[in-house]
């Protein structure tokens, strides 16, 4: 019996730098990736790839039933950002689920 994987919804937006398929693939590839290891649902994420003078401006907004996370990472490299970014939100993840397991476990005190 195969499990049906969560539906992600994924958009990627492109500010102040050219779009270009290979960096929304990679990004859409690897923020995607981290997410199906910890979302049962459907979820919408949003990326926002950006350029500023030097710094490259990855941000994540991801929106799922129950709760929000956002992360962002600034490097001198978009492809490091992406890395960086699914990293935190790894991370953020990691530590909602440990979180949730812990209150789940938790015995009431008795009266």
């Amino acid at each position: 019996m195969s499990k049906t994987l969560p539906e992600i919804n994924v958009s990627v937006t492109f500010r102040h730098t050219e779009s270009t398929p290979a960096l929304k693939s990679y990004a859409t590839e690897k923020v995607t990736h981290c997410l199906r290891k910890y979302i049962n649902n459907s979820a919408d994420v949003q990326i926002v790839l950006s350029v500023q003078k030097r710094d490259h401006v990855v941000e994540v907004v991801l929106r799922t039933k129950g709760f929000d996370i956002t992360a962002k990472e600034i490097t001198e490299d978009l492809y490091s950002a992406i890395d960086k970014v699914v990293d935190n939100l790894d991370k953020q993840m990691r530590k909602r689920k440990e979180r949730m397991q812990d209150h789940k476990h938790q015995v009431a005190p008795q009266a």
